[in-house]
């Protein structure tokens, strides 16, 4: 296997290195021969290792949510810690900049189906978006943020998919498992619809980030509103039905 000054494997070099175009400038218009300049090598030399080059932007595409999903700080804090409305605002802004940083590298796919194909099966197919409503990781599990979508995706981009790891690894997976400790602790009610909480909130974030990012012009990253996440936080836990004395 040839090496780089580093010692990485090429085959490494060229996932790394396609990843990193694809944070820096997203996917659009990304071809073999940015990549293999980027990476010093001539471009034959990425189909030495890979099967054409949608292998090559499916498995960049992993590192990328992978590598997004592992720099972000602790998405969520212990449940019992802080408050509940602090740590939902903490999980939206970490939720909302994950998306940021993934979601042009899927949108200038959207031309190149097979490169999604190939990625959705690395993740382990629909498992990896979102839990089915009653399947959550088991109790004491710990989440961490490793997880993700677009951030979801970021399930299996450490090799493993939800069903291999019993840590929570996507957007949803996260704030639920967050929501059910908090749950058994008596700081959310014992009745509350967790799963609908979860889909809200998630979709809330989506509903941020997609339109800023799929609709504007090209240009510097379009500001969230300042204060969105703790509204949303607050909104979440209060619910909009009239208070009862």
């Amino acid at each position: 296997m040839l090496r780089d000054r580093d010692g990485e494997n090429l085959r490494e070099h060229l996932i790394r290195t396609a990843a990193r175009l694809l944070d820096e400038r997203g996917s659009a218009g990304l071809v073999v021969r940015d990549i293999a300049r980027e990476a010093q090598v001539a471009d034959g030399a990425l189909y030495n290792y890979f099967e054409d080059k949608e292998d090559l932007l499916a498995q960049a595409l992993l590192a990328h949510v992978g590598t997004v999903m592992n720099e972000a700080p602790r998405m969520m804090p212990e449940a019992g810690t802080a408050t509940v409305a602090e740590n939902l605002t903490v999980f939206i802004d970490g939720g909302m900049e994950a998306l940021y940083r993934v979601t042009p590298a899927f949108a200038g796919l959207m031309s190149q189906p097979n490169v999604l194909r190939r990625f959705h099966a690395m993740v382990g197919g629909n498992q990896a978006f979102a839990a089915p409503a009653g399947e959550h990781p088991p109790a004491g599990d710990h989440q961490q943020a490793g997880g993700g979508d677009e951030a979801d995706a970021g399930a299996g981009a450490t090799g493993q998919t939800p069903e291999q790891s019993r840590e929570p690894r996507s957007l949803p997976e996260i704030l639920n498992h967050y929501l059910r400790g908090e749950q058994q602790l008596g700081r959310i009610d014992a009745d509350a619809d967790l799963d609908a909480a979860t889909s809200l909130i998630v979709g809330a974030i989506h509903g941020q980030v997609l339109p800023r990012v799929l609709f504007a012009p090209p240009g510097p990253r379009p500001a969230t509103p300042p204060g969105l996440a703790a509204q949303l936080a607050t909104t979440a836990l209060r619910g909009l039905a009239p208070r009862t004395s």
